[in-house]
């Protein structure tokens, strides 16, 4: 139970940062994007250790 409410709580860090990386790139703001980017593969790395 507590890896899926793990993987649940990943899946929407993961959705919010491609909202993000849509956000910047509509606007225009590569730090953002930059940073929605790095936020979206550290979310990738935490949750590798939870796939089966």
């Amino acid at each position: 139970m507590s890896k899926n409410l793990q993987r649940i709580g990943w899946s929407l860090f993961i959705l919010s940062a491609l909202f993000y990386i849509a956000a910047s790139v509509r606007n225009g703001d590569s730090l953002g994007l930059m940073g929605g980017i790095f936020f979206l593969v550290a979310c990738f790395v935490f949750l590798l250790p939870l796939l089966p």
